[in-house]
C-alpha cells in the first residue's frame, strides 16, 4: 500500500492521465478513463479545426467487431452507425478478382459466427468528429490543441510535461499516443526495433457502378497486397501496396491515368470506377517499441507498434492497447492501488506484448510469403488456402480472429 505522504502527493496531481496525441487512440483512452472516473488532459500538436475537418480525405478504417463493441461501450456507436458499412464477407485471392485462371483461395462469411458482422468500415472524418464531440462533452477531460511537448519528467510520485508556450501539466500517468516517432517514447529512453519492406501503400477511395454487397477483398499480387474494402453506398476504400519507386511514380499520375494503372489489378467486377476523395501514400514498415512502459509512462497505438496493413489490424491493435490499459488502471484504481505504479503498468505491458508480437510476426510472414510470384511458393500458399477453406472449424477460428473476438479481451471489448 502507498504511504500517506505519497498518497497526498498523488492527489495533488493536476490530472490522472496526461495523454500526448490527439488522433484516435488518445481521445479513445481519455473517454475510457473517464468512464472509470479518471481525469485526462489530451495534448495535440494539430489545430482543432484540422481534426474537425469534414472533408473526406480518403482515409477509412476497418473496425473489427471487438473494436465496434468498444466504441459502443464508450457511447459513440449510435452517432457512427449510419456512417458504418458492415463487412459481412471477406474473400482472399492469390491474384486478380474476376480472372478466370485465378483460384479464389479463402471465403470467410460472418454468418458462420453468432456475433454479427466481422467488422465495419468507417471513414476517418466521422470517427474523428464523434471522438472530439465526446471529449468536449466530458467534464473529466481537458484538451490542449496546437500544443507541442518540449520536455517531460517522471518521478516516483508522478509525471509532468512542459509545452512550447511554457505551460506545465502534471499527472499521475503519462501516455504516449503520438505515433511511430513518439516523442514521449524517445524522451523516456524507449528504443525501437524493426525494418522497412521496400513497399509503399497507395490509399484512395473509389466510386463504382456495381454494389459491393458488403464484401471485403484481399488480393495478393507480386508487388504487394491490394485490399478493396466496402464503404457506405457504391464506394470502396483501396489500400494498394507497390514497390517504393513504382508507388511514387503511380501516385504522381493524374487521376485518370492513376485509375488506368489500378483497374487491371482487380478487374471489372465493380463496373466503371472513379476516384472519390483524396489519395495519399505512406511507407510500409515494421516498428516495435522495445518496451511498452517506463516509469509513469505507457505507450499505445503506433507509439508502441506499427505493422504492415495486410490484415487491416492497425487501428484495431491500437484500440486493443487502449482497452487493455483502461482495464488495468480502472481495476487498479478500484482496488485502491496507485494505477501508474511499475507493478500495475507491468500488467498492461505483459498483456499486450505477446498479442502484438504474434500479430507483427504473422503480418510480416504473410507479406513475405505472398508478395512474390515464385511458382513453388504460389502453389504452396494456394494449397494452404484450400486446406483452410475446406475445414469449417479452422475457417470459423480465422473468422473470429479477424473479428477480434479471440484471446483475453479487455472489459470494453467483451459482449
Amino acid at each position: 500500500m502507498d504511504n500517506p505522504a505519497r498518497t497526498a502527493i498523488l492527489r495533488h496531481m493536476e490530472h490522472d492521465l496526461i495523454i500526448v496525441g490527439g488522433g484516435l487512440n488518445g481521445p479513445a483512452l481519455a473517454l475510457a478513463a473517464a468512464q472509470a472516473g479518471l481525469t485526462s488532459c489530451v495534448v495535440d500538436a494539430l489545430p482543432l479545426a484540422t481534426r474537425q475537418d469534414a472533408e473526406f480525405d480518403g482515409r477509412s478504417y476497418a473496425l473489427a467487431r471487438s473494436s465496434q463493441r468498444m466504441l459502443d461501450r464508450l457511447g459513440l456507436w449510435e452517432s457512427l452507425q449510419d456512417h458504418a458499412q458492415p463487412m459481412t464477407q471477406i474473400k482472399v485471392s492469390d491474384g486478380r478478382v474476376g480472372d478466370a485462371g485465378v483460384f479464389l483461395g479463402l471465403h470467410f462469411d460472418s454468418a458462420e459466427i453468432e456475433d454479427g458482422p466481422m467488422g465495419f468500415m468507417v471513414e476517418d472524418r466521422y470517427l474523428r468528429r464523434v471522438l472530439l464531440e465526446a471529449l468536449a462533452g466530458s467534464d473529466l477531460i481537458t484538451q490542449r490543441a496546437e500544443a507541442m511537448v518540449v520536455f517531460q519528467e517522471t518521478r516516483p510520485e508522478g509525471a509532468s510535461v512542459t509545452l512550447a508556450d511554457g505551460e506545465v501539466l502534471t499527472g499521475r500517468l503519462l501516455v504516449g499516443a503520438d505515433g511511430q516517432k513518439s516523442g514521449v517514447a524517445t524522451r523516456a529512453g524507449i528504443r525501437r526495433m524493426g525494418w522497412g519492406y521496400g513497399q509503399v501503400a497507395l490509399v484512395c477511395a473509389i466510386a463504382h457502378e456495381e454494389p459491393h454487397g458488403g464484401v471485403a477483398h484481399q488480393l495478393f499480387l507480386p508487388a504487394g497486397p491490394l485490399a478493396i474494402l466496402p464503404l457506405t453506398g457504391n464506394r470502396s476504400s483501396i489500400v494498394w501496396s507497390e514497390r517504393d519507386g513504382r508507388a511514387q511514380a503511380i501516385n504522381a499520375l493524374p487521376g485518370a491515368e492513376y485509375l488506368q494503372v489500378l483497374r487491371p489489378r482487380f478487374g471489372d467486377f465493380l463496373g466503371e470506377i472513379s476516384l472519390a476523395g483524396a489519395r495519399y501514400t505512406y511507407p510500409l514498415n515494421l516498428s516495435l517499441a522495445r518496451a511498452f512502459t517506463a516509469e509513469r509512462v505507457a505507450l499505445v497505438g503506433d507509439a508502441a507498434h506499427r505493422m504492415h496493413p495486410i490484415a487491416g489490424q492497425g487501428l484495431n491493435a491500437g484500440l486493443r492497447d487502449v482497452a487493455a490499459l483502461a482495464h488495468v488502471i480502472a481495476h487498479a484504481a478500484r482496488r485502491g492501488e496507485d494505477f501508474a505504479s511499475p507493478a500495475v503498468l507491468s500488467r498492461y505491458a505483459q498483456w499486450r506484448r505477446f498479442d502484438t508480437a504474434s500479430l507483427a510476426t504473422s503480418t510480416d510472414l504473410f507479406n513475405r510469403l505472398f508478395s512474390n510470384d515464385n511458382p513453388l511458393l504460389r502453389l504452396g500458399r494456394d494449397l494452404g488456402m484450400v486446406a483452410i477453406n475446406s475445414a469449417p472449424g479452422l475457417r470459423r477460428s480465422f473468422i473470429r480472429e479477424a473479428a477480434g473476438l479471440t484471446g483475453d479481451l479487455p472489459d470494453l471489448m467483451r459482449a
